[in-house]
This record gives structure tokens, sequence and C-alpha cells, in this order.
């Protein structure tokens, strides 16, 4: 068994100040033995992290839809943000890639999947988050087990990490894989899920991010 973790960022997306290096030395400080890494609208992120990483990095970004966020891994290509979020399914999947459904029905992010969005793209969706560690509402993540559950949704538990320090805490422990979509699956399928809410104060730190990255570009 792995631990995994299946959602988190680096300072290729505009909310973090992680580096690549960091990233991977905090995974194996914590005993991290899969990730993806899904950074906002761009996957150099997971690629540079890939590059340096003695642990299996699955390809992933965040999409911005016009419908709201959602999460393509195993990608091969950029995706473009501001598609609708049929379009960015058919792209993610036209790759071979899987579709997760990130951070549902926290209802205090602009960037959550709208009720179109969702009602959308469900049909097509292979995962989602059942647990992510930046909800701060328990319900969210009743809810999302729940719709799992009634969509016939692989879940997982992830931390959404934007700093290092956010790692550990909540992951997935699952089987071995050989590296494709498919035998991922199956791992998921007998997953167990850890889940361990971060403290709000951990959105300060992707603010701090936002404007430092603001301020160094007009300085």
């Amino acid at each position: 068994m792995i631990k995994a973790d299946f959602h988190m960022h680096t300072s290729f997306s505009h909310d973090s100040l992680t580096s690549p290096e960091r990233l991977v030395a905090r995974c194996l400080e914590i005993g991290l033995g899969c990730i993806a890494v899904t950074d906002h609208n761009t996957i150099q992120g997971s690629i540079e992290v890939a590059k340096i990483a003695p642990f299996p990095v699955i390809i992933g970004a965040e999409i911005r839809s016009t419908g709201g966020e959602i999460t393509g891994l195993f990608l091969h290509e950029e995706i473009p943000k501001g598609l609708t979020p049929l379009e960015t399914i058919k792209r993610i999947k036209a790759q071979g890639g899987l579709v997760s459904i990130p951070h549902p029905f926290s209802n205090l992010r602009a960037s959550e999947l709208t009720d179109y969005g969702l009602n959308t793209i469900v049909c097509y969706a292979d995962i989602i988050e059942v647990f992510n560690a930046r909800n701060t509402s328990g319900q969210a993540s009743s809810t999302a087990q729940q719709f799992a559950l009634a969509h016939s949704l692989l879940p997982t538990a992830v931390s959404d990490a934007h700093h290092p320090a956010e790692l550990g805490r909540t992951y997935t422990e699952m089987p071995t894989f050989d590296g494709t979509p498919r035998q991922f699956k199956q791992a998921l399928s007998e997953a167990r899920l850890v889940g361990k809410a971060a403290t709000p104060l951990v959105h300060l730190l992707s603010t701090y991010a936002k404007i430092y990255k603001r301020l160094k570009l007009f300085s």
C-alpha cells in the first residue's frame, strides 16, 4: 500500500510559492509514494516535479472552465482555461486522461463548479474529492460522499496543499499500480481515505502568495 495525494500546487500556480524541489522534499519527508500535481491551468509544475521525484507523479492540472474548476489527471498537453465544462472534459478525455471533481459543495470558493457545470460533467467524471482538507464545511464532505455513491464516482481524500506544511495529514492509501489510468482506477477502488481538515488559516498562505507575486510583477 502507498500513501497518495492527488491535489496539490507548486509555484507554477498563481497562489503558491512552493518550488518543485521543496514539494518533492516534503513528500519524501512524510512518506507520500504517489502524487498528482494539479496547478491552476497548467501542467508545467507537474512536469517539473516529475523530472526530479523518485516516486510516481501523475501529470495534472486544475482547469478553470466557464462553469468552474475541473481537474484533469494523466494529461500530456495543456488545456486552456475559459472553455465550457463540456469542452474541457472532451480535451481531458481525448488525451486518455481522467476527470476529477475538485472541492465540491464547499460553497465558499468562487472557482467551485456551478450546478450547471457539475450536472454537465458528472456523467463523464471518474473521480470526486469526497474530502478536501481545505474545505471548511463538514457538510461538504458528507454531501460529496453521498454524491459519489449516487453517481458511482471513485472517492479521494486530498490536501489541496498550496504550502508544504499542508501535506501529510490528508491522503489516500491505496495499492500500487502500473502507472496507467485503468490500473489507477482499479487501485483507487480499493483505497482507504484519511482526512484531517486543515486550519482555515492556510487560506492566508494562498492570499500571501497572490499578493507577493503581484507586487513582484509590478516592482
